[in-house]
């Protein structure tokens, strides 16, 4: 079973190496069932591009982690997911800000890698990438598969209700206005062992806090 939190939890925290790493659809642009399969089905959330170019200008690297099995089953080409990916670049850099980096995994969920979320193989690419332990850095998703891979990789959960967040908040028990609540970081199997996520309402907010925890803890 699941449950909101009650106790209070600690705020959220500024890695030292100021990275934050992000879901995509769902997190920064509108997701869909019939996945996004081309530039035109790709539609930024209201304030999230705002908010990728905010943390970045203060000097986080912004990177993205995102499943797209559209790829294994044929609804797009992986030229047409760079398409995407390179817009929301040119997106970025025209507003002033920058992402860092973006990894992707292109299998369906019958394939058994280990880069598909929950499975923390896109995390751990992204650890050696930038030569940086994860412990304590901010994950932002939309979905329980999101903060299971955070957990795993010992990052801070982060869940929005955008895109699936209010389904994910259902799913895991919680009211519609909670602010955390536990989930099992197990996929696919029980455990007595819980993790506490953050909920906020969007990206934006997601950003607003981070950033307020880097001026207050001092982090370079």
């Amino acid at each position: 079973m699941t449950a909101v939190v009650r106790t209070p939890l600690p705020a959220l925290t500024a890695h030292p190496a100021r990275l934050v790493i992000l879901d995509r659809d769902g997190v920064i642009n509108h997701d869909s069932d019939a996945y996004i399969k081309s530039v035109a089905e790709w539609v930024p959330i209201p304030g999230s591009l705002e908010a990728i170019v905010r943390l970045s200008q203060a000097g986080f690297r912004v990177v993205i982690a995102t499943n797209q099995s559209g790829v294994a089953r044929g609804l797009l080409s992986l030229h047409t997911l760079h398409e995407i990916h390179a817009t929301l670049q040119q997106m970025i850099a025209t507003m002033g800000g920058q992402i860092a980096g973006i990894f992707y995994c292109p299998h369906g969920p019958q394939t058994g890698c280990r880069c598909r979320k929950p499975l923390p193989g896109l995390f751990e690419q992204i650890q050696a990438h930038f030569a940086v332990n994860l412990h304590g850095v901010a994950a932002v998703g939309d979905a329980l598969r999101d903060l299971q891979c955070a957990a795993a990789m010992h990052c801070q959960p982060i869940l929005v209700r955008t895109g699936k967040g209010q389904q994910t908040l259902a799913r895991l028990g919680g009211a519609p206005s909670c602010t955390r609540l536990v989930f099992n970081p197990c996929p696919d199997e029980p455990s007595t062992t819980r993790r506490s996520a953050r909920v906020f309402d969007d990206l934006a907010a997601v950003a607003d806090e981070l950033l307020h925890a880097a001026l207050v803890s001092g982090v370079p």
